[in-house]
């Protein structure tokens, strides 16, 4: 009878923040194999969440099979100055073994100082008794700066509350996010030096693009240039594979303009980032939870893709790309929204509509943006250990 390894189990935390789900880990738990980036780390929390599936269900694992719900987070008490925490992301394929690390995951964003206040990795001088407790996050990833606004009951993350996120089932305690400085990376917000690109596509055609860096590396492309109202809901988009693959290509092609790529092939091993995003200006619509969306409820319409497919609600940090572009006059998104100055904008998504602010500031040629702000909600939703076998990684 053949021998195999027993199971070994990890401690974990599963969390849901802002409209994402993944898997928490404090680095100094994850086996000492997995304590440093390569191989041994992405095999781990491949089998942590169930990938690849060729099923594409995740059944064999702590995934959800959707791009909001292959995530997995590694934090570790920060040893830079003025930072609490360290948070790096690992956005996992479903259906390849492949995890993306050249992002981060803004959603989740709002999970990282509640796990990191009740795990320790924040100094207990700085949490309060009653109030907020500003949790100071280097995001790894894109080495930047997050500030997290924690509400503190009786020394403990309030998890509970009356803040409705569109997206997200059931109400929850509000956590704010400031982004400082979101400009992704060391890049300018604009990698090209323009507020508007001509994107030459096969099989499209020229397409005019706004290319920004600002959250995450996002490509934005009018609806309407591609036969669409900006109205449309996950499986108006996700059931066409034509059009599923056409947007690939957009996004393959408007990598290589931004300089994330070198060539058209490398877009397959960097799923992650950029997004790719289509903006119309404001009209009625019915979101997925069945609420109506009116035109005077926004300021333009969104509709983003991860990992290949129509995002559900709002990724947080195409959300930063998105306050971020339509505080800049010129852009397709300011220009989807009315055009002029804006401190921040309401945008419509599939599963409803979000507020985020951004301010910017033309200095010479070059934009630049201090922060984007936006609401969030965070909760536990089960800790424990995660068990995977023990020859796994």
């Amino acid at each position: 009878m053949p021998q195999h390894a027993p199971q070994i189990r990890i401690p974990a935390t599963y969390m849901r923040g802002g409209t994402s789900k993944g898997v928490f880990f404090s680095l100094t738990d994850l086996p000492p194999a997995a304590q440093q980036p390569g191989p041994a780390r992405d095999q781990l929390l491949l089998r942590v969440i169930g990938s690849p599936d060729p099923y594409g269900k995740h059944t064999d694992g702590m995934g959800g099979a959707t791009s909001s719900t292959s995530k997995t987070v590694i934090l570790s008490r920060s040893s830079r100055p003025e930072h609490d925490v360290d948070y790096l992301f690992g956005q996992v394929s479903i259906d390849k073994p492949f995890i993306d690390w050249s992002g981060n995951c803004g959603n989740l964003t709002a999970a990282v100082g509640a796990f990191a206040i009740s795990n320790g990795l924040v100094d207990k001088t700085r949490i309060p008794d009653d109030g907020i407790c500003t949790v100071r996050i280097w995001q790894a990833n894109i080495e930047k700066t997050i500030i997290a606004h924690v509400p503190i009951t009786q020394g403990a993350v309030q998890e509970t509350g009356d803040f409705e996120l569109d997206g997200v089932t059931f109400p929850a305690a509000e956590v704010q996010i400031e982004f400082m400085d979101p400009a992704d990376g060391e890049g300018a917000i604009f990698p090209t030096g323009n507020l508007v690109d001509e994107l030459e596509v096969p099989g499209v055609g020229v397409l005019a693009a706004t290319l920004i860096n600002a959250g995450i590396p996002t490509i934005f492309v009018n609806a309407e240039a591609l036969g669409y109202k900006g109205t449309e809901l996950q499986d108006d988009i996700n059931s066409d594979a034509k059009a599923l693959a056409m947007f690939e290509t957009i996004r393959a092609y408007g990598a290589v303009r931004m300089g994330l790529i070198r060539n058209i092939e490398e877009a397959a091993s960097r799923q992650h980032t950029p997004k790719i995003a289509i903006v119309a200006p404001p009209a009625a619509y019915t979101a997925s939870s069945g609420k109506a969306v009116e035109a005077a409820d926004v300021d333009l319409l969104v509709r983003a893709l991860s990992m290949g497919k129509l995002h559900h609600a709002m990724m947080g940090t195409a959300a930063v790309a998105i306050g971020t572009a339509a505080a800049i006059p010129g852009t397709l998104v300011n220009q989807a929204a009315g055009g002029g100055e804006r401190t921040s904008v309401r945008f419509g998504h599939p599963s409803g509509t979000l507020r985020v602010g951004a301010a910017a500031q033309q200095a010479g040629n070059d934009w630049a943006v201090t922060k984007a702000v936006m609401s969030r909600s965070a909760r536990v939703l089960m800790e424990g250990w995660v068990r995977v076998p023990g020859d796994a990684f």
